[in-house]
Protein backbone atom coordinates (compact mmCIF):
# COMPACT_ATOMS: atom_id res chain seq x y z
CA UNK A 1 0.00 0.00 0.00
CA UNK A 2 0.70 3.70 -0.67
CA UNK A 3 2.58 5.94 2.60
CA UNK A 4 -0.08 8.59 3.40
CA UNK A 5 1.56 11.38 4.34
CA UNK A 6 -0.04 14.10 6.49
CA UNK A 7 0.74 17.72 6.30
CA UNK A 8 0.28 19.66 9.64
CA UNK A 9 -0.70 23.08 9.26
CA UNK A 10 -3.01 25.01 11.47
CA UNK A 11 -5.68 22.58 13.66
CA UNK A 12 -9.06 23.93 14.37
CA UNK A 13 -10.82 22.05 16.78
CA UNK A 14 -14.08 20.89 15.19
CA UNK A 15 -15.20 17.83 13.53
CA UNK A 16 -16.70 17.26 10.23
CA UNK A 17 -18.08 14.71 8.27
CA UNK A 18 -14.69 13.10 6.89
CA UNK A 19 -13.04 12.92 9.86
CA UNK A 20 -13.86 8.50 10.15
CA UNK A 21 -11.50 8.60 7.04
CA UNK A 22 -13.61 5.43 5.90
CA UNK A 23 -14.70 6.86 3.07
CA UNK A 24 -11.53 8.53 1.91
CA UNK A 25 -10.01 5.35 2.66
CA UNK A 26 -11.75 3.44 0.37
CA UNK A 27 -11.47 5.94 -2.09
CA UNK A 28 -7.67 5.58 -2.19
CA UNK A 29 -8.11 1.88 -2.55
CA UNK A 30 -10.03 2.05 -5.40
CA UNK A 31 -7.42 4.46 -7.24
CA UNK A 32 -4.56 2.43 -6.46
CA UNK A 33 -6.43 -0.42 -7.84
CA UNK A 34 -7.33 1.23 -10.84
CA UNK A 35 -3.65 3.02 -11.10
CA UNK A 36 -2.61 -0.73 -11.36
CA UNK A 37 -5.16 -1.66 -13.33
CA UNK A 38 -4.21 0.87 -16.13
CA UNK A 39 -0.69 1.31 -15.46
CA UNK A 40 -0.33 3.79 -15.15
CA UNK A 41 3.39 5.52 -14.20
CA UNK A 42 2.78 7.78 -11.50
CA UNK A 43 -0.10 9.23 -9.59
CA UNK A 44 -0.09 11.86 -6.44
CA UNK A 45 -3.38 13.19 -5.05
CA UNK A 46 -4.48 15.43 -2.45
CA UNK A 47 -7.24 16.27 -0.18
CA UNK A 48 -7.40 19.01 1.91
CA UNK A 49 -9.88 20.57 4.56
CA UNK A 50 -9.76 23.95 5.69
CA UNK A 51 -7.59 24.25 8.92
CA UNK A 52 -6.97 20.62 9.62
CA UNK A 53 -4.08 18.10 8.21
CA UNK A 54 -3.79 17.53 4.34
CA UNK A 55 -3.76 14.11 3.31
CA UNK A 56 -1.65 12.85 0.69
CA UNK A 57 -1.59 9.38 -1.46
CA UNK A 58 1.17 8.82 -4.17
CA UNK A 59 1.16 5.69 -6.28
CA UNK A 60 3.72 4.55 -8.69
CA UNK A 61 7.70 6.43 -9.69
CA UNK A 62 8.58 9.24 -11.84
CA UNK A 63 9.59 6.56 -14.98
CA UNK A 64 9.97 3.07 -15.14
CA UNK A 65 13.42 2.65 -13.53
CA UNK A 66 13.37 5.63 -11.86
CA UNK A 67 12.26 7.20 -8.14
CA UNK A 68 8.87 6.56 -6.03
CA UNK A 69 6.58 9.32 -6.60
CA UNK A 70 5.96 11.57 -3.29
CA UNK A 71 5.11 14.35 -2.24
CA UNK A 72 7.35 16.82 -3.48
CA UNK A 73 7.60 15.02 -7.05
CA UNK A 74 7.41 17.96 -10.03
CA UNK A 75 4.78 17.45 -12.53
CA UNK A 76 3.58 19.77 -14.96
CA UNK A 77 0.29 21.88 -14.60
CA UNK A 78 -0.57 22.47 -18.01
CA UNK A 79 -3.78 24.88 -18.17
CA UNK A 80 -4.14 24.85 -14.51
CA UNK A 81 -1.41 27.74 -14.52
CA UNK A 82 -4.19 29.66 -15.75
CA UNK A 83 -5.54 29.57 -12.13
CA UNK A 84 -2.14 31.23 -11.04
CA UNK A 85 -2.38 33.45 -13.92
CA UNK A 86 -5.86 34.78 -13.29
CA UNK A 87 -4.95 35.11 -9.49
CA UNK A 88 -1.87 37.00 -10.96
CA UNK A 89 -3.65 39.63 -12.29
CA UNK A 90 -6.58 40.30 -9.53
CA UNK A 91 -3.11 41.21 -7.42
CA UNK A 92 -2.23 43.48 -9.88
CA UNK A 93 -5.81 45.00 -9.91
CA UNK A 94 -6.12 44.92 -6.62
CA UNK A 95 -2.99 47.39 -6.44
CA UNK A 96 -4.44 49.62 -9.18
CA UNK A 97 -1.67 48.82 -11.99
CA UNK A 98 -4.33 47.10 -14.01
CA UNK A 99 -8.37 46.98 -14.60
CA UNK A 100 -10.06 44.37 -15.76
CA UNK A 101 -10.95 46.38 -18.23
CA UNK A 102 -7.77 47.00 -19.30
CA UNK A 103 -8.45 47.07 -22.88
CA UNK A 104 -5.82 43.79 -24.45
CA UNK A 105 -4.25 46.85 -27.44
CA UNK A 106 -2.81 48.27 -24.65
CA UNK A 107 -1.19 45.42 -22.83
CA UNK A 108 -0.01 44.32 -26.85
CA UNK A 109 -0.05 47.64 -28.41
CA UNK A 110 2.72 45.98 -31.15
CA UNK A 111 -0.18 43.67 -32.07
CA UNK A 112 -2.62 45.47 -33.40
CA UNK A 113 -5.62 43.36 -31.93
CA UNK A 114 -8.95 44.89 -31.20
CA UNK A 115 -8.99 46.30 -35.47
CA UNK A 116 -11.96 44.07 -36.11
CA UNK A 117 -14.43 44.60 -32.96
CA UNK A 118 -13.36 48.01 -32.14
CA UNK A 119 -10.67 47.53 -29.29
CA UNK A 120 -12.90 45.81 -26.89
CA UNK A 121 -11.47 42.90 -26.23
CA UNK A 122 -10.48 43.75 -22.39
CA UNK A 123 -8.04 41.49 -20.01
CA UNK A 124 -10.90 40.17 -18.23
CA UNK A 125 -12.48 38.89 -22.11
CA UNK A 126 -9.17 36.94 -21.90
CA UNK A 127 -9.39 35.19 -18.74
CA UNK A 128 -12.94 34.28 -18.62
CA UNK A 129 -12.21 32.87 -21.74
CA UNK A 130 -14.75 35.12 -23.99
CA UNK A 131 -12.81 36.95 -26.43
CA UNK A 132 -14.60 35.52 -29.71
CA UNK A 133 -11.73 33.96 -31.26
CA UNK A 134 -12.03 30.41 -32.94
CA UNK A 135 -11.65 27.83 -29.81
CA UNK A 136 -7.98 26.96 -29.54
CA UNK A 137 -6.85 29.92 -32.14
CA UNK A 138 -3.71 28.70 -33.56
CA UNK A 139 -2.96 26.26 -30.99
CA UNK A 140 -1.50 24.16 -33.74
CA UNK A 141 1.54 26.99 -34.14
CA UNK A 142 2.04 26.44 -30.56
CA UNK A 143 2.17 22.67 -31.08
CA UNK A 144 4.26 23.45 -33.95
CA UNK A 145 6.59 25.20 -31.64
CA UNK A 146 6.27 29.02 -33.18
CA UNK A 147 6.89 31.66 -31.95
CA UNK A 148 5.18 33.46 -29.48
CA UNK A 149 5.34 36.98 -31.82
CA UNK A 150 4.36 35.10 -35.15
CA UNK A 151 1.25 33.47 -32.91
CA UNK A 152 0.15 36.86 -31.67
CA UNK A 153 0.37 38.66 -34.91
CA UNK A 154 -1.45 35.57 -36.67
CA UNK A 155 -3.99 35.68 -33.83
CA UNK A 156 -4.41 39.43 -33.86
CA UNK A 157 -5.28 39.13 -37.49
CA UNK A 158 -7.92 36.53 -36.76
CA UNK A 159 -11.62 37.30 -37.56
CA UNK A 160 -13.41 36.72 -34.50
CA UNK A 161 -16.75 34.47 -34.09
CA UNK A 162 -18.54 36.66 -31.94
CA UNK A 163 -17.86 40.12 -30.03
CA UNK A 164 -15.78 39.68 -26.92
CA UNK A 165 -18.13 38.67 -23.89
CA UNK A 166 -20.64 37.38 -26.07
CA UNK A 167 -19.95 33.46 -26.23
CA UNK A 168 -17.63 30.96 -24.93
CA UNK A 169 -14.32 30.15 -27.37
CA UNK A 170 -11.10 29.13 -25.14
CA UNK A 171 -7.81 29.79 -26.08
CA UNK A 172 -4.28 29.23 -25.06
CA UNK A 173 -2.08 31.58 -27.24
CA UNK A 174 -3.97 34.81 -26.20
CA UNK A 175 -2.43 33.93 -22.96
CA UNK A 176 1.13 34.73 -24.59
CA UNK A 177 -0.34 38.53 -24.19
CA UNK A 178 -0.09 38.82 -20.56
CA UNK A 179 3.65 37.64 -21.07
CA UNK A 180 4.65 40.07 -23.89
CA UNK A 181 3.12 42.34 -21.30
CA UNK A 182 5.46 41.67 -18.30
CA UNK A 183 7.98 41.21 -20.54
CA UNK A 184 7.38 44.28 -22.80
CA UNK A 185 8.00 46.12 -18.83
CA UNK A 186 11.25 44.68 -18.10
CA UNK A 187 10.24 41.91 -16.27
CA UNK A 188 8.69 38.29 -16.51
CA UNK A 189 5.30 36.32 -15.90
CA UNK A 190 7.76 33.72 -13.94
CA UNK A 191 9.14 36.51 -11.79
CA UNK A 192 5.70 38.33 -11.25
CA UNK A 193 4.07 35.10 -10.37
CA UNK A 194 7.36 34.65 -8.24
CA UNK A 195 6.82 38.10 -5.95
CA UNK A 196 3.07 38.14 -6.27
CA UNK A 197 1.87 34.71 -5.36
CA UNK A 198 4.79 31.95 -5.26
CA UNK A 199 7.16 33.62 -2.31
CA UNK A 200 4.02 34.85 -0.06
CA UNK A 201 2.88 31.44 -0.07
CA UNK A 202 6.09 29.76 0.41
CA UNK A 203 5.27 27.60 -2.61
CA UNK A 204 9.09 27.10 -3.21
CA UNK A 205 8.44 24.00 -5.36
CA UNK A 206 6.22 25.79 -7.72
CA UNK A 207 8.37 27.25 -11.20
CA UNK A 208 7.89 28.71 -14.42
CA UNK A 209 9.24 26.83 -17.09
CA UNK A 210 11.00 23.74 -19.25
CA UNK A 211 14.53 24.25 -17.26
CA UNK A 212 13.31 24.58 -13.61
CA UNK A 213 11.40 21.20 -14.35
CA UNK A 214 14.26 19.16 -15.71
CA UNK A 215 16.74 20.77 -12.65
CA UNK A 216 14.47 19.59 -10.19
CA UNK A 217 15.95 16.76 -8.46
CA UNK A 218 12.88 14.92 -8.15
CA UNK A 219 10.36 15.07 -10.78
CA UNK A 220 7.87 13.46 -13.35
CA UNK A 221 8.69 12.03 -16.73
CA UNK A 222 6.18 12.35 -19.35
CA UNK A 223 4.41 9.23 -20.83
CA UNK A 224 2.54 8.57 -23.80
CA UNK A 225 0.11 5.53 -24.39
CA UNK A 226 1.06 3.35 -27.47
CA UNK A 227 -1.89 1.10 -26.46
CA UNK A 228 -3.80 0.64 -23.76
CA UNK A 229 -1.97 -0.28 -20.59
CA UNK A 230 1.31 0.58 -22.11
CA UNK A 231 2.72 3.48 -21.73
CA UNK A 232 6.25 5.17 -23.40
CA UNK A 233 8.17 7.84 -21.80
CA UNK A 234 8.49 11.02 -24.20
CA UNK A 235 10.37 13.90 -24.22
CA UNK A 236 9.32 17.25 -22.53
CA UNK A 237 7.98 19.74 -24.94
CA UNK A 238 8.72 23.12 -24.74
CA UNK A 239 5.87 23.97 -27.18
CA UNK A 240 3.41 25.41 -24.45
CA UNK A 241 6.15 27.08 -21.98
CA UNK A 242 6.11 29.62 -24.92
CA UNK A 243 2.51 30.60 -23.72
CA UNK A 244 3.73 29.77 -19.80
CA UNK A 245 0.54 31.92 -18.49
CA UNK A 246 -1.40 29.50 -19.84
CA UNK A 247 0.73 26.34 -19.59
CA UNK A 248 4.10 26.62 -18.20
CA UNK A 249 3.65 26.34 -14.38
CA UNK A 250 5.09 23.01 -12.79
CA UNK A 251 4.62 22.07 -8.94
CA UNK A 252 4.32 19.30 -6.52
CA UNK A 253 1.26 17.75 -4.90
CA UNK A 254 2.35 19.20 -1.79
CA UNK A 255 2.42 23.24 -2.98
CA UNK A 256 -0.88 22.16 -4.56
CA UNK A 257 -2.42 22.24 -1.09
CA UNK A 258 -1.36 25.42 -0.37
CA UNK A 259 -2.67 26.40 -3.38
CA UNK A 260 -6.19 24.85 -2.23
CA UNK A 261 -5.87 26.47 0.91
CA UNK A 262 -5.16 29.72 -0.24
CA UNK A 263 -8.16 29.39 -3.32
CA UNK A 264 -10.07 28.62 0.23
CA UNK A 265 -9.14 31.51 2.03
CA UNK A 266 -6.74 30.39 3.96
CA UNK A 267 -3.52 33.10 3.25
CA UNK A 268 -5.77 36.83 3.41
CA UNK A 269 -2.95 38.32 2.94
CA UNK A 270 -1.78 37.12 -0.46
CA UNK A 271 -5.95 36.30 -1.83
CA UNK A 272 -8.61 37.95 -0.01
CA UNK A 273 -11.83 37.18 -0.33
CA UNK A 274 -12.92 39.39 -2.99
CA UNK A 275 -10.11 38.29 -5.15
CA UNK A 276 -11.23 34.82 -4.55
CA UNK A 277 -14.68 35.90 -5.46
CA UNK A 278 -13.49 37.61 -8.31
CA UNK A 279 -12.24 34.53 -9.84
CA UNK A 280 -14.72 32.17 -9.24
CA UNK A 281 -17.87 34.20 -10.02
CA UNK A 282 -19.56 32.34 -13.33
CA UNK A 283 -18.77 34.64 -15.66
CA UNK A 284 -19.12 32.54 -19.20
CA UNK A 285 -21.73 29.96 -19.38
CA UNK A 286 -20.23 26.74 -21.34
CA UNK A 287 -22.75 24.64 -22.25
CA UNK A 288 -20.23 22.20 -24.04
CA UNK A 289 -19.17 21.14 -19.96
CA UNK A 290 -22.13 19.57 -19.70
CA UNK A 291 -21.18 17.25 -22.61
CA UNK A 292 -18.19 15.78 -21.01
CA UNK A 293 -17.14 12.13 -20.35
CA UNK A 294 -17.06 11.50 -17.08
CA UNK A 295 -18.39 14.56 -16.02
CA UNK A 296 -21.97 14.98 -18.37
CA UNK A 297 -24.05 12.41 -15.63
CA UNK A 298 -22.97 15.36 -12.81
CA UNK A 299 -23.30 18.63 -14.46
CA UNK A 300 -26.32 20.33 -13.63
CA UNK A 301 -24.68 24.22 -15.19
CA UNK A 302 -21.55 25.19 -16.23
CA UNK A 303 -19.88 28.48 -16.61
CA UNK A 304 -16.03 29.55 -16.72
CA UNK A 305 -14.62 32.82 -14.00
CA UNK A 306 -11.65 33.91 -14.30
CA UNK A 307 -8.91 31.00 -14.42
CA UNK A 308 -11.66 28.63 -12.85
CA UNK A 309 -14.47 26.88 -13.99
CA UNK A 310 -17.54 27.18 -12.21
CA UNK A 311 -19.76 23.87 -11.85
CA UNK A 312 -23.32 22.59 -10.18
CA UNK A 313 -22.21 19.08 -9.36
CA UNK A 314 -24.65 16.75 -8.05
CA UNK A 315 -26.35 20.20 -6.93
CA UNK A 316 -23.36 21.66 -5.22
CA UNK A 317 -20.78 24.25 -6.30
CA UNK A 318 -17.38 23.14 -7.63
CA UNK A 319 -14.46 25.09 -8.88
CA UNK A 320 -12.25 23.11 -11.20
CA UNK A 321 -9.59 23.26 -13.57
CA UNK A 322 -7.95 20.89 -15.40
CA UNK A 323 -4.79 20.79 -17.56
CA UNK A 324 -3.42 18.33 -20.14
CA UNK A 325 0.07 18.79 -22.39
CA UNK A 326 2.19 16.04 -23.73
CA UNK A 327 2.97 13.59 -21.23
CA UNK A 328 0.91 15.06 -17.97
CA UNK A 329 -2.58 15.19 -16.55
CA UNK A 330 -3.61 17.49 -13.74
CA UNK A 331 -7.06 18.21 -12.45
CA UNK A 332 -7.43 21.05 -9.30
CA UNK A 333 -10.65 21.66 -7.27
CA UNK A 334 -12.65 22.80 -4.58
CA UNK A 335 -15.65 23.31 -2.87
CA UNK A 336 -16.52 26.47 -1.45
CA UNK A 337 -19.37 25.63 0.77
CA UNK A 338 -17.24 22.62 2.38
CA UNK A 339 -14.09 24.57 2.75
CA UNK A 340 -12.70 21.26 1.05
CA UNK A 341 -10.24 20.66 -1.55
CA UNK A 342 -8.76 17.95 -3.93
CA UNK A 343 -6.15 17.90 -6.45
CA UNK A 344 -4.47 14.94 -8.72
CA UNK A 345 -1.36 15.12 -11.06
CA UNK A 346 -0.24 11.86 -13.29
CA UNK A 347 2.52 11.81 -15.75
CA UNK A 348 0.99 10.35 -18.30
CA UNK A 349 -1.93 11.19 -20.95
CA UNK A 350 -5.10 9.22 -19.25
CA UNK A 351 -8.63 9.70 -19.54
CA UNK A 352 -9.26 8.38 -16.37
CA UNK A 353 -8.27 11.26 -14.27
CA UNK A 354 -11.76 12.82 -15.30
CA UNK A 355 -13.26 9.02 -13.84
CA UNK A 356 -10.93 9.43 -10.62
CA UNK A 357 -11.96 13.48 -10.05
CA UNK A 358 -15.86 12.69 -10.34
CA UNK A 359 -15.77 9.67 -8.08
CA UNK A 360 -14.16 12.08 -5.35
CA UNK A 361 -16.38 14.45 -5.35
CA UNK A 362 -19.70 12.44 -6.15
CA UNK A 363 -18.72 10.51 -2.86
CA UNK A 364 -17.49 13.70 -1.36
CA UNK A 365 -20.93 15.22 -1.67
CA UNK A 366 -23.10 12.27 -1.09
CA UNK A 367 -20.67 11.70 2.48
CA UNK A 368 -21.69 15.39 3.52
CA UNK A 369 -25.48 15.18 2.29
CA UNK A 370 -25.67 12.01 4.89
CA UNK A 371 -23.73 13.98 7.69
CA UNK A 372 -26.39 17.07 7.26
CA UNK A 373 -29.11 14.83 7.27
CA UNK A 374 -27.61 12.76 10.82
CA UNK A 375 -26.93 16.28 12.27
CA UNK A 376 -30.54 17.75 11.54
CA UNK A 377 -31.81 14.32 12.79
CA UNK A 378 -29.63 14.91 16.13
CA UNK A 379 -30.65 18.42 16.71
CA UNK A 380 -34.50 17.19 16.32
CA UNK A 381 -34.30 15.11 19.05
Amino acid sequence: MPIRFLYLLIFLPFLSFADSGDWLDQYESKIEHEAKKHKLPGVAFVYVEKGKPAQFFTFGKTEKQGESITTDTIFRLASVSKTFTSALMSKLVDKNELEWETPIPRLAPEFGFGNEIDGSLTLKHLLSQSSGYTPNAFDNLIEANYSRTRILNQLADLKPLCQPGKCYTYQNALFGVIEHYFESRNTSYKLKLQQEILVPLNMNQTSVGRAPLQSSKRWAKPHVALKKGVWKKTKVRSNYYQVSPAAGVNSSIRDISIWLRAMMGEYPNVLGEPQIDDLTYPTTKTKRELRKRAWRTHLDDAHYGLGWRIYKFDGEDLNYHGGWVSGYRAQVSFSPKYDAGFAMLINAETNEIGQFTTLFWSEFFKQAKQEALKNTSIASD
